[in-house]
């Protein structure tokens, strides 16, 4: 009898899952990047690998800081990569949920550039049509595989 009563439980459990909940993305005040951000069951995780900018100066020397422009512009170019990436998994930046920024030192500055990086993070998240912010870390490294390259970006985002 018990055993019945427990596999009757059991497949109507089963047979109404309960939905996924929201995602909880909690703030850190004025700058925009999330604090931290809960995933509850019921989600997928896609892990996007890391992209540098495509070349901004096609008559430049290939795999130059030339070829590719500054860390504002290879931002940008790095993120729309993504961006685009991400629609093909029928994905957008609301979905992302970490941010990994790799950055070099821009050898015409002598310093990382950190508000050129933030000037094209912020065209597309903390947006009026964009608001949803990831957590994000910004590491400086030593150099990237592309010598040209300022920036490498990869983002988490997960599904519902």
């Amino acid at each position: 009898m018990k055993c019945a009563a427990l596999s009757a439980i059991l497949a109507a459990a089963l047979a109404n899952p309960v939905a996924a909940q929201d995602l909880v993305r909690h703030s850190t005040g004025k700058f925009p990047i999330a604090s931290a951000i809960e995933v509850p069951p019921g989600y997928t995780t896609i892990y996007l690998s890391g992209m540098g900018a495509d070349i901004a100066d096609k008559t430049a020397t290939p795999m130059t800081l030339a070829a590719y422009g500054d860390t504002e512009t290879q931002v940008r170019s790095a993120l729309t990569k993504i961006q685009e990436s991400l629609a093909t998994l029928h994905l957008s930046f609301a979905d992302v949920v970490q941010m990994h920024i790799y950055m070099v030192a821009d050898p015409k500055l002598g310093h990382l550039d950190f508000a050129g990086m933030m000037k094209a993070y912020t065209q597309f998240f903390g947006t009026p049509a964009q608001p949803n912010l990831p957590t994000r870390s910004a590491f400086q490294v030593a150099g990237l595989a592309n010598p040209g390259w300022l920036v490498e970006i990869e983002v988490t985002a997960v599904r519902k």
